[in-house]
Order: structure tokens, then C-alpha cells, then sequence
């Protein structure tokens, strides 16, 4: 292979480019928006930085790599600096719970919340190794392309009783209510239902544990404009607001593809990083008909996200934490099974400036809050209308419990919605994550890291092995690099 077109410019297609670009094959990326990043897109108003997210940056060495396979030190690029606490948890009924990897600090919470917690912490702390090296370091960034491959990860998956959820498997574990929301909301963050997700996710633990947790200076839009610089130095090309349009075929396999402006490009292969129906319905061939089964997979909720900018600064709020709900499983209920919009949102509230100042005006303060939310096929919102009376639902929720003052001090905001998900995105059902991580769609189950049918299409991202988040999507494209590479 020479050369190669990657559709979509998020982690994971700058991943899987970066790695064919060092590898010495011409790699072209073609990007809808006008700035890189995908789903870490970021705006600037009034002096505020915005970054869309995902802002949790976990298993840096994933990120590392990529610059080590040229030589390269990552530093050079991006200024990563660890966060601590992980994550400030809250509850409405004021306890607060700073999740750290400072053993001392985290047994000494635990054992106010129940004493008898410790030791059971400790056991759910070995079962998430065992399945972070077997789920992870064994699997993260392998592709599966036949049941085989499967079939030989079974034994493994049965020893971990993949079939329990997360949340059944840290209840058997601790017994603090609280405690297991704090050890099980990690799921969320990759679109996965603590209720219903594999219990392999409970890797995650693990993986922040010894990996830690990070802030890019600047924002993660810091953190795509160094993977940007990366691969142009390494002589790759990106082309930005120019939305691919035709993926081109010929027999068995892809050409190019065809965008938007009426650039048109051939190559040996091509990857997409965009929404995985979305890319199915671009094919100009048979293969196309594809999209349908892919429609009846199970996806992951929305996000609506508030974003503000405040007048003073607030030194006592942590840069992220977790304001979970009066309801947990009731909650969860809502937005993957019954499609309701709560009225008592949990919140992840993310708060640069506390880390980096300059995000901000001198002075003022720079804030996210993200509420999950179902995807349009649960609940076909009108958001032009429901998302500012949504915005106040989460403003109520941080003037009650954090900020009493915060609308008085808004100088600037927004919000993004289920219907940019699926504007500016082409996310199917205005989905944040794409497929939903359940062991049915996991793995092999997964829509696969090169096609079925076109030998040279290939997938990388939150909807092909392993699934979203940041480290999910650079394993991808790991996965999927070594086998166009190969």
C-alpha cells in the first residue's frame, strides 16, 4: 500500500493516520468542519475557550506512542499536566468524594462511607487488573475480524464474567450504595449503561489508576493541534470543510472518494473515522445495503452540553466532578430504556480554568456541564425549543448545589445538543458515542476494523473495536493500522 484517504480528523482517524503516515504511506485526511478534532472540536467566545470534549485524558502512553514511532517526544507538542482529584464526586445530600490513586486518602473516604468497603475495594482493585490485562493490554488493540478471534478471547471473558454488568459486579464488591455509583459511572463516559455494560469495562478503573488522569495546557483542541503538527511534519495532508460526499468503488474494493467542494481523490485505501452508518450510506456500491443491519444495532445515548463563561473566578471547584442525581438506576432507566427527558440530570462538570487560567478572560472562569441525555430515536426532542429550557434545568442544578450565584455572573454561553450530534457530526440518532458498549456489540460483535465485503475499506474510532473514549479510539488505530500496514 502507498497511499491511503482517511475520512474524519477525531483521535482516532489522526491516530490511525499518524501511524500510516510513519509507516511511509501517503496519507490524505479529509475533514467536514473547518477546524480538526471530530467530537474535540472547540470554540472561542469572548475571550473563552470551549472545548466540545471528550476532556478526560486517560493512558497518556497510548498518545506518546504515536510520536515515538518517529522518534519523537510528544512534549515537543503538548504540554500534559496530571489532574488530582481524578474526579471531585458530589451528591445532593453534600457528601463529596475526591476519586484519587493516593491510597491513603482514597481508604480513608471509603471507610467513612463503610468501613467494610475497604477490604472490598481492594478486591474489586484485583479483579480490575485481571481484566484490564486480559481486556486491554491483550484485546485493546487487536482487530477481530472472524469469530475465531472470539472464540479464542472466550476463556478470558467466561473467568471475568463478561455477561454481568459493571454495576452487579462493584455491588458484589462494596456494599456503600454511593460507592458503587463512584466505581461504575465510568461507563458513562464511553456511552456504556453501568446497568447493562460488560463487566470487562470495569478495566477502566485500572487504567486511571495507573495511568492517572491529564489536562492538555490550552485545552484538548491543544492536544489535536499537536497530533495535527505531528502528522503534517511527517509529510501527511489534511483538508478541512470539505465534507466527503462519495466514497468510490470498483468490484471488491474502494477507489477514492469524491467531497462536497468537488475535490475528488483516488488512493489503495480508505478509512473512515466519521459515524459508521453515516459512512455506509456514502459507499457508491451494493455494499451500501449495509447500513440497514448496522441501523438495528443498539446506540448510545446523547450529550447535552452547557457551556459558560463567568465573571470571578471559582477557586473551591474542582477541574472535573462528577454531581450525580437524586435517582442513579432510575435515571439510567430514563435515558437508554424509556427515552425521557429528566428533570434531575447527573452532571459532569468540567472546569479548566481551575488548571489552566489562561482559558478564560483574566479574571473569569471557563465551564462545561454535560448532562447524558437519550439519542433522538429514544426521544425525537425538538431541541431548538427544549434546549434553552434544558440549559436552565442544568444552571438550576449548579446554582442549588455549587454556584449560587452563577447566573448572575454569565457573561457568555451555549449549548450543544442531541441535534448537533447529528448536524455537525452525521451522528446516527445524534448519538455521542455510536454503537452502545454492550458484549453483544463488543469485540467481533463490533462493526469490524476492515470491512466484510471491501477489502480495502477500513473503520477506526468509537464504532469499530474497541469502542469511545480516548484510549478506545487510539487502540483502534493501532488495530486498524497494523492491518492495512500488514
Amino acid at each position: 500500500m502507498n497511499s491511503a484517504i482517511v475520512i474524519g480528523s477525531g483521535f482516532g482517524g489522526l491516530a490511525l493516520a499518524i501511524r500510516l503516515q510513519s509507516a511511509g504511506i501517503a496519507t490524505t485526511i479529509v475533514e467536514a468542519r473547518d477546524k480538526p478534532g471530530g467530537r474535540a472540536y472547540y470554540w472561542e467566545k469572548d475571550g473563552h475557550v470551549f472545548d466540545a470534549g471528550p476532556t478526560v485524558i486517560t493512558d497518556p502512553d497510548c498518545l506518546k506512542s504515536l510520536w515515538a514511532l518517529s522518534g519523537q517526544d510528544i512534549a515537543a507538542d503538548v504540554d500534559l499536566v496530571p489532574v488530582d482529584p481524578f474526579y471531585a464526586l458530589d451528591w445532593p445530600d453534600g457528601t463529596r468524594f475526591d476519586y484519587t490513586n493516593d491510597d491513603q486518602r482514597l481508604f480513608a473516604q471509603i471507610n467513612e462511607l463503610n468501613p467494610a468497603d475497604v477490604e472490598g475495594y481492594k478486591r474489586f482493585l484485583e479483579f480490575s487488573e485481571g481484566v484490564f490485562h486480559e481486556g486491554y493490554e491483550k484485546l485493546g488493540t487487536k482487530a477481530f475480524l472472524k469469530v475465531t478471534d472470539m472464540l479464542k478471547a472466550a476463556p478470558s471473558l467466561a473467568r471475568y464474567q463478561a455477561w454481568r454488568s459493571v454495576y452487579s459486579i462493584v455491588a458484589s464488591f462494596v456494599e456503600n450504595e454511593k460507592l458503587r455509583q463512584a466505581l461504575s459511572f465510568h461507563t458513562l463516559l464511553v456511552g456504556g449503561n453501568p446497568m447493562t455494560c460488560s463487566s470487562v469495562y470495569a478495566l477502566i478503573h485500572k487504567l486511571e489508576r495507573d495511568g492517572g488522569v491529564w489536562f492538555a495546557k490550552g485545552g484538548t483542541n491543544r492536544l489535536i493541534a499537536g497530533m495535527v503538527a505531528l502528522f503534517e511534519r511527517l509529510g501527511g495532508t489534511i483538508r478541512l470543510g470539505d465534507p466527503v460526499t462519495k466514497i468510490t468503488a470498483n468490484g471488491d474494493k474502494v477507489t477514492g472518494v469524491e467531497t462536497a467542494s468537488g475535490w475528488s481523490a483516488v488512493a489503495d485505501a480508505v478509512a473512515s473515522n466519521g459515524d459508521v452508518v453515516a459512512t455506509y450510506g456514502l459507499l457508491d456500491h451494493p455494499r451500501a445495503a449495509h447500513q440497514k443491519s448496522v441501523k438495528r444495532k443498539r446506540f448510545s445515548p446523547s450529550l447535552f452540553v452547557l457551556h459558560f463563561g463567568l465573571e470571578g473566578t471559582c477557586p473551591d471547584v474542582p477541574h472535573h466532578m462528577i454531581m450525580f442525581g437524586p435517582r442513579y438506576k432510575g435515571l439510567l432507566g430514563d435515558i437508554y430504556n424509556k427515552g425521557n427527558l429528566a428533570t434531575d440530570p447527573a452532571l459532569y462538570l468540567h472546569h479548566p480554568t481551575k488548571t489552566d487560567p489562561s482559558m478564560a478572560p483574566e479574571g473569569c472562569s471557563t465551564f462545561y456541564a454535560l448532562a447524558p441525555v437519550p439519542h433522538m430515536g429514544k426521544a425525537p426532542v425538538d431541541w431548538d425549543a427544549e434546549g434553552p429550557k434544558y440549559a436552565d434545568v442544568v444552571l438550576d442544578v449548579i446554582e442549588e448545589r455549587l454556584i449560587p450565584d452563577v447566573r448572575s455572573r454569565i457573561r457568555t454561553q451555549f449549548h450543544y445538543s442531541p441535534a448537533d450530534f447529528k448536524t455537525d457530526l452525521f451522528a446516527h440518532l445524534g448519538s455521542a458515542f455510536s454503537l452502545e458498549p454492550v458484549l453483544t456489540q463488543s469485540a467481533w460483535f463490533r462493526t469490524h476494523n476492515r470491512d466484510d465485503k471491501l477489502s480495502n475499506l477500513y473503520f477506526v474510532g468509537a464504532g469499530t473495536h474497541p469502542g469511545a473514549g480516548i484510549p478506545g479510539v487510539v487502540g483502534s488505530a493501532q488495530a486498524t493500522a497494523e492491518l492495512m500496514i500488514g
